[in-house]
Parts: C-alpha cells; structure tokens; sequence
C-alpha cells in the first residue's frame, strides 16, 4: 500500500522479516528451488540466508552473479518466493499483540521492508496480521524516506541498516535481536532500545507513549 501520508493518527514502524515474521524456512526453500533450477550451489547455505536479511536479493545477486545475470535470477527468485517462500512463513513471539496493542491505542501500523510488496502482503496474509499499510522493497536510507514521509515515531528492525534508517528518519530506533544481528551489534548501530523478542513489547509501550 502506498498514498497518502497516515498523519490522522501516530504511526509506528515495523521491519518484516525476522522481526514480525520467521521468514527464514521459506527463505532457504525458495533457495533450494531456485539453485536447482540454475545449478548455482552458493544459493542454498546459511551464509546466503543472513546476507539476504541483512540486505536485499537485488543487492546481493548484483555483487554474486553480475550485473547480466543478477536481474532475472532476482525475479525468478520473487517468483518462487510467491509460493514456495510464503508458505514457509511463520510468527514471531509476541507479534501478533505488538501489532494489536499498537493499533488498539489508536496508533496506525506501517510495515517497511526489503521484501518485495506483494510477497510481503502475501506473507502477512499466509500469518493473518493485519497492519494498516505496507511499504516494500525498501532498504536502508530508502526506508527512512518512506518513515519521515509517513511521521513514524518510531522503528522496529532486527538489522543494523534498519537502527540507521530510523535515525535518519528522526524515529526511535528500537531493535528487536530476532534476526542475524546480535543485541550488541543493534546497539552500536544507534538502538536506542533493543528487545530480545516482541514478546517484551508490552514492558516498552508501558513507557513509550506515542506523540499526540
């Protein structure tokens, strides 16, 4: 979903993968098709699953098979992923309240992500939650853009790169340590909290009231 601005209501941001969804057995199943497909043995290990968290498939395909190569395998990836990759997605602990609280209080719920729109849509249908709108394939100063333009008070991300778009964006910067970068590594990128999990949700909102 894109349009205007959701300035009737605070607004809070939330990454995807790893932070609101277990995204991760999809992940390495799309992989495995689409290694099979193109005989690439790299695709299917877990170095190529945190890297793709951490960035994105088009950003990472362009630096391992060029600049030729790396578009179509990148959509045919997103092909896959439609399928194969969605129903392998899970919920993470204490999402599904997260969302609930934050929008029961009155406040709108925005999902920025890396991924592409439409799978992301997919994936928060497959685990039916509901958010009031979805911003995707996004990545770093890309999702700051979308957080100022939209007046997020604050960021929820298991990357470092997102600790660093919700500063830009003059949001909280609120690390959840679900994803491949350690509570330590969130913090040195500018977290001004960090959560084990969504399951601590509660204890922060109890706290962190939104802007009126």
């Amino acid at each position: 979903m894109t349009g205007t601005p959701l300035v009737s209501a605070p607004v809070l941001g939330f990454d995807l993968d790893m932070t609101l969804v277990d995204s991760r057995p999809g992940l390495v199943d799309t992989l495995a098709v689409l290694e099979r497909e193109c005989e690439e043995p790299r695709l299917a290990h877990p170095g190529t699953v945190d890297a793709l968290f951490a960035s994105n498939v088009d950003m990472e395909f362009a630096k391992w098979f060029g600049a030729e190569r790396a578009p179509g395998l990148a959509d045919r990836f997103r092909e896959i992923y439609a399928t194969v990759g969605v129903v392998g997605t899970g919920i993470l602990p204490g999402a599904r309240e997260a969302v609930a609280t934050a929008r029961a209080a009155g406040v709108h719920v925005i999902v920025v992500t890396a991924k592409f729109g439409p799978n992301a849509v997919r994936c928060l249908d497959h685990v039916a939650l509901e958010v009031d709108g979805v911003f995707g394939r996004l990545h770093g100063t890309q999702k700051s853009e979308v957080l100022r333009a939209h007046h997020a008070f604050a960021y929820l991300g298991d990357t470092t790169a997102d600790m660093v778009a919700a500063h830009a964006a003059g949001a909280t910067a609120v690390g959840v340590a679900t994803g491949p970068a350690a509570a330590d590594d969130l913090w040195a990128a500018g977290a001004e909290v960090v959560l084990s999990s969504l399951a601590e949700f509660p204890a922060w909102w109890a706290t962190s009231r939104p802007p009126s």
